[in-house]
């Protein structure tokens, strides 16, 4: 459980929202704590640099003064020279034109030759300051000149410790790391608190979907905290919207099921109850009651089989896809369907304007495309005629399907894909249909991530066009 819990913690928006409070925090504490460490140890070293100095030029003059290159014996001259390197922990080598050492406060090289870049340099009027913080010394060069000529006479070389330097940066980057705890640990209280604060209102909406779906709520939620929580809310109301049209829609399409699934059995038992209640019922009154409730069964069968239809398509299953040649599959349609338009004379039209295959699942859109033209005989006038058009461009092909019946009224075109819709209220059986016929046209079409559009004027036919990918892209 705590690990659930911690994992959950690591995982959340407050989290993220300290760490980085923490990096935005930090890390510019960091970036100037190391700025005020090396601004000390560079202003430290030019100081020390520049006193060294200062007392080098002094000694330097107080060498030729007394003649010092020549003789190097003045006690005053060497007192000085040690004092120098005792104050600062270093070393002090004198060398002549000839790069011989003539005095080192060490006493170990003099009378050697010492020729090194440092050196040549001097003499050639460049000194040089150089601090090593990995060895922890400053070294310099320092030219012995003439007073009158300023002619270099020779070179101080001195070496000096920096382990003051150095500790007094070791202090100030304890006290830097002591002040840059402090500053973690607030800034850890203060984003865990700041993070609180601003996930609050995710919290509200996390709550107030969660009254909602638990049934304590039955209205829209709105936490206006931020642009983001009011998106969301926003969202999740549309997203209520549609869940509530589609539990009416269910309820509605329920209650078209029981509806039309009932009426027959109402026929059927009426029917029934009729034979049952006479005596002696003549063998023609017999007869036209039995097929009667025949009728009624077939009108039975033939809603649960659209029904099956529908759900199967509802279900998104898988299209069985394979390239058909579309021309063949209008042409078989309308052959099935000729004998059916034959019985009051209507004539079944077929224009191809060019060949086209496609990967289409042959079942499914044979279903869609007889639905329309079976539509179109069926809602027909006696004489009239319907016609199916097939055209393709390099991406869809298209297949309207048009008819000289009596059309659709204005205020239905918006309605009649929708399931157990009738334009004839009265759903009279007059006209045999379930009301099934085009929501599982629709279906199929949209299956194969296609689209189907109606144009009609009530009284001058009806026209359907659909468009469909000529490859199929599940």
């Amino acid at each position: 459980m705590m690990g659930k819990r911690k994992e959950k913690f690591f995982k959340s928006l407050r989290f993220r929202i300290m760490v980085i409070l923490v990096v935005i925090g930090i890390i510019p504490s960091i970036i100037v704590e190391n700025g005020i460490v090396n601004s000390y140890e560079d202003r430290a070293v030019k100081v020390r640099q520049a006193t060294v100095k200062n007392q080098c030029d002094i000694l330097s003059n107080q060498l030729v003064k007394e003649g010092y290159m020549e003789s190097p014996e003045a006690e005053t001259i060497n007192s000085e020279l040690t004092m120098l390197s005792n104050l600062y922990s270093g070393r002090v080598l004198i060398i002549n034109r000839d790069f011989q050492i003539i005095k080192d406060t060490y006493d170990l090289d003099e009378g050697r030759i010492m020729i090194s870049e440092e050196v040549v340099r001097c003499f050639r009027g460049e000194e040089i300051s150089r601090y090593d913080d990995k060895n922890r010394f400053i070294e310099m060069t320092v030219s012995i000149r003439d007073l009158d000529t300023k002619e270099i006479q020779g070179v101080l070389l001195v070496s000096i410790s920096a382990d003051e330097i150095t500790a007094s940066i070791d202090i100030l980057k304890q006290k830097g790391l002591a002040m840059l705890g402090g500053i973690t640990v607030l800034v850890l209280i203060f984003g865990y608190i700041l993070a609180g604060i601003l996930v609050k209102p995710f919290a509200r909406v996390t709550r107030a979907i969660e009254d909602l779906t638990d049934g304590y709520l039955d209205e829209e939620i709105s936490v206006p905290d931020y642009t983001e929580t009011e998106l969301i809310t926003d969202a999740f109301n549309k997203m209520l919207g549609r869940v509530k049209s589609l539990d009416a829609s269910r309820q509605e399409f329920v209650s078209n099921v029981s509806h039309e699934l009932k009426t027959p059995l109402t026929s059927m038992k009426v029917l029934a109850d009729s034979l049952v209640g006479q005596e002696n019922v003549p063998i023609e009154l017999y007869q036209e009651f039995m097929q009667d409730i025949t009728d009624e069964i077939d009108r039975e069968n033939r809603i649960i089989n659209d029904l099956l239809s529908l759900v199967k398509l509802d279900k998104k299953a898988d299209l069985n896809a394979e390239m058909v040649s579309i021309n063949d599959l209008l042409e078989l349609i309308l052959k099935r369907l000729r004998p059916i338009a034959a019985k009051r004379n209507i004539e079944l039209i077929l224009d191809s304007f060019r060949p086209v295959k496609a990967e289409i699942d042959e079942t499914k859109l044979t279903l869609a495309i007889s639905n329309l033209v079976e539509n179109g005989i069926k809602y027909n006038k006696d004489g009239g005629w319907v016609r199916v058009s097939l055209n393709a461009d390099h991406k869809y092909f298209y297949v309207t399907v048009a008819d000289s019946g009596k059309g659709i009224p204005e205020d239905s075109l918006d309605h009649i894909f929708e399931r157990f819709y009738r334009v004839d209220k009265s759903h009279s059986t007059e006209i045999d249909g379930t009301g099934l016929g085009l929501a599982i046209t629709r279906s199929a079409i949209l299956m194969h991530h296609g689209a189907i559009k109606v144009y009609s004027k009530e009284g001058e036919g009806a026209t359907f066009s659909v468009r469909i990918p000529l490859v199929c892209s599940n």
